[in-house]
């Protein structure tokens, strides 16, 4: 959010050193006094404005745009995630899908087969809606095997996350790729070769590491979206339809992807009705809507559930989900705060001249600039923005820039920690307290950006 009339007068040093402090008191709030997550994250964001001398009238917006910017996509997809997630163990599809996983791909290679379903899944859809979506079959297998949680969870959620950071035509990659005027192809290529090796070697084998650190089962912390029933359910789905309703929003999401990428490669008009319309139908919480309107149909009413009893069973799944909805906005709205305290653009000024070379230089731009205000997407566009001209200037073939892009989008995820929405969004929906989401998701986060910018900038001294 920009103040009208205002600047940021303090210096880098001056506000880096707010940052710091800020997050150090979350973790000291959270961790040693235990006060809630949701409290913390205002408070503190209360205080950092007030420390970075954001005008006092203009405070109690900043917070409101930070925390309502957050929520406004958050918590459609979040809620109607929780209701297809909920229709879905409730008819007893997450039970007939995770036993026919099971079946089919054994027992050991139960997470690497929902990884790769989420990398399949994560294609189209936002890494938010795809684990909404995925975690109830996640949670049934762990149920079903009684295994620990993040032996199966972490392969699904990194595969999303991969997919979402390194691989057009998601947002992030897109816009790096305008902004260095790379070839979207060579992108998406870079970004496969980037994605698929990082999501094994930080999904698959961390998510074993932190299994065995980390055992708890889906039985001793419980779960947003439940994890199955002990008792049979009468007339289940059959796996085709389950399939189907997961299908659905992906297909729906893709199509609007689809239409982004033809867009930037300026094969259709924008302008059009039909683009509108279609593109409207295709984006996630659309999506997800005709998503649950179409599982209360066919896992609802074609099962003999009516009225009251199916409403129920959807507002049941609302309300595990609220403290996951106001912790993520809560910290969005810590990370508005650090925004609009001018921090990027002080930073910007610093890291403009580091005298290293331009892919490493515009990673680790990315990286501080992550680290600094949380947001992926703040941190991919500004390093971006910061490095095209000279990117431009430097004379790089089509496959060096599109490496240079995506080592930019690899540093845009480095370490996701408390000034990250989606810090908040795992963790709890995940059942984690704040110091096991740090030993586990942000040391994840930061091996996938390593892991990344090494491959991206391999491709690039071969290219």
């Amino acid at each position: 959010m920009e103040i009208d009339g205002w600047s940021q007068t303090l210096g880098a040093a001056p506000l880096l050193a707010i940052a710091a402090g800020a997050i150090a008191l979350i973790l000291v709030l959270v961790i040693r006094f235990k006060l809630h997550a949701f409290l913390t994250l205002v408070l503190v964001s209360l205080l950092t404005a007030f420390a970075t001398g954001i005008p006092s009238g203009d405070i109690v917006d900043v917070l409101l745009d930070g925390f309502g910017g957050t929520l406004a996509s958050v918590a459609l997809l979040v809620g109607l995630g929780a209701m297809l997630g909920k229709l879905i163990e409730n008819s007893g599809g997450a039970t007939v899908l995770a036993e026919t996983m099971i079946r089919v791909f054994g027992e050991k290679r139960a997470p690497l087969a929902l990884g790769i379903a989420s990398l399949l899944m994560g294609f189209p859809m936002f890494f938010d809606a795809g684990l909404v979506v995925m975690l109830p079959i996640v949670f049934a297998v762990a149920a079903r095997l009684g295994g620990p949680v993040l032996l199966y969870a972490m392969p699904s959620a990194v595969a999303f996350s991969a997919m979402h950071v390194f691989v057009p035509p998601h947002p992030g990659p897109v816009t790096a790729t305008e902004l260095y005027g790379a070839n979207l192809g060579m992108v998406l290529l870079i970004g496969l070769v980037c994605a698929v090796p990082t999501f094994y070697l930080t999904g698959v084998l961390w998510g074993r590491v932190t299994a065995r650190k980390f055992p708890f089962t889906l039985a001793q912390v419980g779960g947003v979206f439940g994890g199955g029933s002990d008792e049979p359910v009468a007339n289940p789905p059959k796996v085709g339809t389950v399939i189907a309703v997961l299908l659905l929003p992906m297909v729906l999401i893709f199509l609007n992807t689809g239409l982004d990428f033809l867009r930037a490669a300026g094969s259709v008009d924008e302008t059009a009705t039909w683009y509108g319309v279609l593109s409207t139908l295709g984006t996630s919480a659309v999506a997800l809507l005709i998503s649950v309107l179409v599982a209360l149909v066919v896992l609802g009413f074609r099962r003999g559930e009516h009225g009251t009893a199916l409403e129920k069973i959807v507002d049941s799944s609302l309300g595990p989900i609220c403290s996951v909805v106001l912790i993520t906005g809560a910290g969005g709205m810590f990370g508005g705060v650090l925004r609009t305290s001018g921090i990027g653009d002080a930073l910007s000024d610093v890291l403009g001249d580091l005298g290293l070379p331009l892919i490493l230089a515009a990673y680790v731009i990315a990286v501080v600039m992550r680290l600094a205000q949380g947001s992926a997407t703040v941190a991919l566009v500004t390093a971006a923005g910061l490095m095209a001209p000279a990117v431009a200037a430097a004379g790089y073939s089509p496959g060096q820039i599109a490496a240079i892009t995506v080592a930019t989008a690899a540093g845009s995820v480095f370490a996701s920690h408390v000034n990250d929405s989606g810090f908040w969004l795992v963790g709890r929906l995940l059942n984690m307290d704040v110091a096991t989401t740090l030993r586990t998701w942000t040391v994840q986060q930061t091996l996938e950006s390593v892991i990344g910018f090494l491959i991206a900038g391999a491709l690039f001294l071969v290219f």
